[in-house]
């Protein structure tokens, strides 16, 4: 198991159906198990979702998941479904290709694609 250079935590008060919308839906893989907390992971991308009481749940800030195409994220959008709350788009100032979708917790989920080669 590599070692992350970072991770990003969420509080939530629906762990274990935020944690299989995740799975299910978005293809993360469980990285580690801890008591009271699942850390996720797709690719190289790492966050965590937390035990929290009911009210305490943290739907600041937008998780993205990039994707190698249009294709990527064209798929990604049939399959979040209602989650998602527009049709994907170019967005012409980061120059990429984007929806954003909700997760069950209320947080925003986005998904994209680079629109130009990356630096390496």
């Amino acid at each position: 198991m590599s070692r992350p250079a970072g991770l990003v935590f969420f509080r939530t008060a629906n762990r274990e159906r935020v944690v299989d919308w995740y799975r299910e839906v978005v293809d993360c893989a469980v990285w580690l198990e801890q008591p009271g907390c699942t850390i996720l992971e797709r690719g190289d991308f790492r966050f965590g979702l937390c035990d929290a009481d009911e009210g305490d749940t943290e739907t600041e800030g937008i998780l993205t998941f990039v994707y190698p195409d249009r294709a990527g994220v064209d798929r990604m959008h049939d399959r979040v479904g209602d989650a998602a709350r527009e049709e994907p788009h170019v967005n012409e100032r980061y120059e990429i290709y984007q929806f954003f979708a909700t997760d069950p917790d209320g947080r925003t989920a986005e998904f994209q694609t680079f629109l130009h080669d990356l630096p390496e």
